[in-house]
């Protein structure tokens, strides 16, 4: 059995700011950093936070050294980044003979029918740098046609002569046979022995062509940013003195060693949002809340995701880097597993103008951290979310990031008031417009999220992460008519809690279609042990004890006919024909949760297995270790006028050191709490609690949600 190191650190790098949580393991302790991200150079910010970290670490014992960190799990918006603002690798892109425009015709499908000027998001790999191979496997995984080696190498030489910096190899049905794909990759290695290579049948080994070649050629297209990013990363830690583990965060909830990552960076697309979600579920878990509505606002978007009875849905296809940001189908497909997140609306950062229709529009355009929102001071002109709660009385100031960090009132209150002059508002009612809308936008998105998974929302409990979370997240959720609203321990990094309780997680696919009657048992069985071994590799390598994974199957599955498949779940066994009547129970469930009933008389069918491991993860319970407050004490430290909603006006309420409230704490709101990393505002009546692990709990008064 492996030891516990004696601290684990956790970096994350937002559209905005930075966050960092380092672990005393043994003890719970944590000490938290944060600072604006840069973007010109992320890595910048990740070493002003490991700074701070280390800096808090030393006051607190002497004998606390960087050599005493033996993990560091990371989380970056590097991927997402990269994908929007299209500035990857120059890409050569190599198809089976017939397909060379496969990413140009895409899916041929009109994500609005109404819009005249449609925009289609643009291949990350143009026409001109797509090559055509001669050889084919068919759709069962038999060789239709052989590669001819002079062929392939003529096509290299092509490759060679241009100015490359990575290769995407997708070939005709490669999830059922990838010997073509890998005989390309072994030529590749052989003449091109620097070039970066990607295999469709690698990094999404999945039926849909289409989608299978966007989602290679995304990971192509980032594969030597980040490959490059991790190698200078590992230098600045060991410049620091910190010799560890380096381990990178997942979209689907795990982490992988930093090794896996450079090689298959596309997994890595939404890791900080999941880890949000798996903050969410830990403070959930922790006092026995198992039904969730994780709401994670940072500086630039908001999120949601639905945990169910403690377990948050993984899906294994979304969209990235959208033309329109709430048009489904108007951005590129990606073929990874992912927790189900939903972006609900804007962040902290996102701009507030009048629209062409002359109405107030939010987003999709974000200060970000360069140059910020106007009370920032670093530049910014056009007002912000976060000016609007700043406005609202909901940011103190004096006091935001822990006093480190003034903001400018007066030069907010000017750009609220012209922006409000177009609109015939003052800029308190701007203020509050901007809001409204925002959190009603979050709400409806959330609503419907919630309902396409078959819950009510009234039945859950909104948990607020991120900068700007636990600022929005009381009144989204009385527009959900949700009444109890959790604010965990160091909300505002948030994502880096859920880092630190995130477990080692690999997943690899059998695509297998065949009817549930007809599934050859005894080969499946031979197919996933084969799998299970690679996978169990690649825990090992992320730090995981392999002797105590656990084993689970995802099948993909429908009725024959139908286009898109339900999921059903079961732990990894024994697969013999006695499974059938398992499955066949689970997915008649699963079936009948999300649409009501059976199709009489369907054939069932398994479309793919997905074995999953992952290390058995446990709830975390933190202090801090930095002796935050001078004294415990439940007295306000002052009272300030701030916005109350349901009276649509301005109203003193107490304002609280969140670090100084004991566990045990009773408050009766409206009330603000406050803290270095984010504000709790709370501006309706309500009963609040301090849990024994420091999450605040709201119970909002039932009028409030009627």
């Amino acid at each position: 059995m492996k030891r516990p190191s004696p601290y684990r650190m956790a970096v994350d790098i937002g559209g905005t700011f930075t966050d960092g949580i380092t672990e005393d393991v043994a003890r719970g302790r944590i000490w938290v950093g944060k600072c604006l991200t840069t973007p010109e150079d992320p890595g910048i910010g990740v070493s002003d936070v490991i700074d701070q970290m280390l800096l808090q670490m030393k006051a607190a014992a002497s004998a606390i050294s960087p050599a005493s960190i033996r993990d560091i799990v990371h989380a970056t918006t590097l991927v997402t980044n990269t994908l929007i603002e299209r500035r990857g690798a120059r890409v050569a892109m190599i198809l089976t003979a017939g397909t060379r425009d496969l990413l140009e015709i895409a899916r041929e499908v009109r994500y609005d029918l109404y819009d005249l000027d449609l925009e289609l998001p643009a291949p990350l790999v143009a026409l001109d740098d797509c090559f055509e191979l001669q050889g084919r496997i068919d759709a069962d995984g038999t060789e239709f046609q052989t590669i001819d080696g002079n062929e392939l190498n003529e096509l290299l030489g092509s490759i060679s002569t241009g100015d490359y910096e990575a290769v995407a190899v997708c070939l005709l049905h490669a999830y059922a046979n990838d010997r073509h794909e890998k005989m390309v990759e072994a030529a590749l290695i052989q003449h091109l022995p620097r070039m970066r290579v990607s295999l469709s049948s690698r990094v999404a080994p999945l039926p849909r062509e289409y989608e299978r070649a966007s989602t290679v050629a995304a990971n192509a297209y980032v594969q030597p940013l980040v490959a490059d990013y991790l190698n200078v990363l590992r230098g600045e830690l060991g410049r620091k003195g910190i010799e560890s583990n380096l381990s990178v965060m997942l979209s689907s909830g795990g982490f992988t060693s930093a090794e896996a990552a450079a090689r298959s960076p596309i997994q890595l697309l939404e890791s900080g949002p999941a880890a949000g979600v798996l903050s969410a579920n830990n403070a959930g878990g922790s006092i026995g809340e198992a039904q969730l509505l994780a709401f994670d606002m940072g500086g630039t978007t908001a999120k949601a995701c639905v945990i169910a009875d403690g377990e948050p849905g993984i899906i294994h296809s979304f969209e990235t880097a959208r033309v329109k940001r709430f048009k489904k189908g108007s951005g590129l497909p990606i073929l990874v597993p992912s927790i189900d997140l939903i972006e609900i609306g804007a962040g902290g950062g996102s701009i507030a103008a009048i629209s062409a229709l002359g109405t107030l529009a939010i987003g999709p355009r974000s200060a970000g951290s360069v140059p910020g929102p106007v009370c920032y001071g670093r530049g910014g002109v056009e007002p912000t979310v976060t000016d609007a709660d700043l406005i609202l009385g909901y940011l103190d100031p004096l006091r935001f990031l822990g006093g480190e960090m003034t903001l400018d009132l007066a030069a907010t209150q000017d750009a609220l008031a012209r922006l409000g002059k177009g609109l015939g508002l003052s800029a308190m009612q701007t203020a509050w417009g901007i809001c409204s809308i925002v959190n009603e936008n979050m709400a409806n998105a959330a609503r419907v999220h919630i309902a396409e998974r078959g819950f009510d929302p009234r039945r859950f409990a909104l948990v607020a992460t991120g900068g700007a979370g636990p600022v929005h997240a009381v009144d989204v959720a009385r527009r959900l008519r949700i009444s109890r609203i959790l604010c965990p321990m160091a909300a505002g990094a948030g994502s880096c809690i859920g880092l630190l309780a995130a477990a080692p997680r690999a997943e690899r696919n059998l695509p297998r279609r065949a009817p549930l009657s007809n599934v050859e048992w005894n080969d499946v069985d031979q197919q996933l042990d084969l799998l299970r071994r690679d996978a169990a590799a690649e825990l090992s390598s992320a730090g995981a004890d392999t002797a105590n994974v656990e084993w689970s199957l995802v099948l993909d599955m429908r009725y024959e006919g139908q286009g898109h498949n339900v999921d059903v779940t079961l732990s990894y066994e024994t697969i013999d024909a006695g499974l059938a009547d398992t499955i066949r129970a689970l997915f008649d469930q699963r079936y009948c949760h999300l649409f009501g009933g059976l199709v009489p008389d369907g054939r069932l069918e398994i479309v793919n297995w997905r074995l999953i491991g992952t290390s058995p993860s446990m709830l975390k319970q933190f202090t801090w270790a930095d002796g935050r407050a001078e004294q415990m004490t439940d007295r306000p430290r002052g009272r300030r006028d701030i916005f109350l909603p349901l009276e649509n006006n301005v109203g003193m309420v107490d304002i609280y050191d969140r670090y100084s409230l004991p566990a045990g704490t009773r408050l009766r709101g409206p009330l603000i709490l406050e803290e270095r990393e984010s504000t709790f505002v709370v501006p309706f009546p309500c009963d609040l609690l301090v849990h024994p692990n420091l999450t605040i709990d709201v119970r909002l008064d039932e009028e409030v949600v009627r």
